[in-house]
Order: C-alpha cells, then structure tokens, then sequence
C-alpha cells in the first residue's frame, strides 16, 4: 500500500495537497476572528473533493480484487458499525477522564441549540404577523437546520485532508530515511503518518475557538482517538469515499440528535446494522452458490 501512496506526485497534485492541509489549519485558526475565513474554508473542503478523485486511486489501487458494489456498500456498512462502537467507548471514556471538556460541551449543544430554535421562533413570529405565506415555515426549518448539516457533509472531506497528509509524511520518509524504506520495513513509516494526523485531527478542533486548556486538552484528546479509528477505517476499506461518506453520515445524524431525535445516532445504526445483515447473508448464499457451480463443473469435467 505505501509503494502506491508514495507514487511520483506531480507539482500540481502536490500544491493541491499542500492547500488543503497546511491551508486548511491556517483558515481553521483565522474563523476564531474572520467569518470570510470560515467561507473560504468551506469552499477549499468542496475543492478537496476534486484532489480526492486524484488521492482515491492511490489507496484504492492497493486492492487486489476489484470489489462489487454489494461489496463496497457492505464495507461501508461495517465501517459505520465499527466507528459507532468505537466512538461510544471513546465518548464514555473522555466524559469519565475529561470533565471539564464533557460540560463544556454538552452545555455548548445546549447553548447552540437553544439559539437556533430561537431564531427560528422568533422569524415565526415576524412571519404570523406580516401573514407571510404557510409555505415559508419549511424554509424556515431549512435555515434553521441546514447550515449544520451543510457543514456536516463537508466535513466528511476532512478524510482527502487525511490521506493528503498521510501521503506527505510517507513522501518524506521515503525521503529521509532511504535505507529504512528500502528495506521493506514501510509499515512503521505508515502508522507514525496515521498517528501523527490523528493527533493533527485533535488539534484542528480546537483551532476555531479561545478555551480553558482543561477543555482543549479533553478535546484535543478526545477528537484524535475518532481521527484514529477514521484513519484505520481509511487503511481497512482502502477506499476513501467509503470513509468520507462514514464521516458526514454520523456527524448529520449526530446534528439531528440536536433538534429532533435525541437517540437519531442509535437509530441510523439500528438501520445500518439491519442492511448489513441482509447484505451479509446474500453475499455469503452467493459465494456458496458459485463454489456449488465451481464443485459441479469439476466433477463434470473429471468425468469427461
């Protein structure tokens, strides 16, 4: 998998790769004071997407056996499985050792929450008075709400600012470490590249906002183990579309569980599981099928 990550990078490909890391953390930092600089950067995660369709045949290229698309919906489906399980452990352990982070976040969720419905209450009103037409409460709930999952979605594109970082550390390895590498013992040089974005990953979710160290160290800490387990998702499926759309899946169900449906995560992972049982058990009838066939045409040749 790293021989492909680590294929020549042409200077286009390695600007690109260099906006979308290192000027993405600049723009993250710059919206703790700018509102233009949470624009830009909304608009370098929806550019990311065309670098992703350049990064995406690296690791993907990895396969060996191009996979169906029963297959692929299958790696997605357990893929979210696992990141569910591994976030909720990584959730009850960071409320039981980070406390300040824990109130400091449910009370923000509370605080934003609360801001937006009265928002939308308010608008209500203004609209009953000036007798504004029934339609417009739908638009009203779209303002409301979509903005969040907007940004939900696009944060799934935080997996090509993964892989981009991943194949820089692996470039630069592969750089200074000639011999090391040479020798096949490229593994290491991987997990460090995946450990080092992951701790990148929990540091970026601090940059946009002026806490108490108690609280960012929880954060920090708490935002790297999920930027952990998305990265050995990244690595198990080795398809970066597969994680992208994990990623967005569970931070716009999460957002749900916000306004609407408090257990929206548990529900959407019921749905999920209940998919991958089905998909599970017609893919194993459909390899017992064809070992049947392959068993059959055999014994029919040997006969022959």
């Amino acid at each position: 998998m790293t021989t492909n990550l680590t294929k020549p990078i042409s200077i286009k490909l390695l600007f690109a790769m260099l906006v979308i890391t290192i000027g993405a953390e600049v723009l993250l930092y710059l919206t703790r004071y700018s509102y233009l600089a949470s624009t830009l950067y909304d608009a370098m995660m929806v550019s990311s997407l065309f670098v992703g369709l350049k990064l995406h045949r690296r690791i993907s290229s990895s396969e060996p056996i191009q996979a169906t698309k029963r297959q692929l919906t299958l790696k997605f489906t357990g893929a979210f499985l696992i990141f569910f399980i591994g976030s909720t452990i990584i959730n009850i352990y960071s409320s039981n050792t980070f406390n300040d982070f824990n109130v400091d976040y449910d009370q923000y969720v509370q605080d934003y929450t609360d801001m937006q419905m009265d928002v939308d209450q308010h608008s209500s009103a203004a609209d009953s008075e000036t007798k504004t037409k029934p339609d417009s409460t739908f638009f009203e709930k779209v303002d409301t709400i979509g903005p969040d999952l907007y940004t939900d979605a696009l944060a799934g594109l935080e997996e090509v600012w993964r892989l981009a970082y991943i194949i820089l550390l692996l470039v630069v390895c592969k750089k200074f470490f000639p011999n090391r590498w040479a020798s096949g013992r490229r593994d290491i040089f991987l997990m460090c590249a995946l450990f080092l974005t992951s701790i990148l990953f929990g540091i970026d979710h601090t940059l946009d906002s002026v806490e108490p160290w108690a609280v960012k160290i929880g954060a920090i800490v708490t935002f790297a183990n999920m930027g952990l387990l998305f990265g050995l998702i990244l690595l198990w499926t080795r398809n970066l579309w597969v994680t992208v759309l994990v990623h967005s899946l569970y931070d716009i169900t999460a957002t749900l569980s916000w306004y609407y449906l408090d257990s929206a995560v548990e529900l959407m992972t019921l749905i999920v599981l209940i998919v991958h049982v089905i998909l599970q058990t017609v893919e194993k009838l459909q390899q017992k099928r064809l070992l049947h066939q392959l068993e059959t045409e055999e014994r029919v040749q040997a006969a022959e």
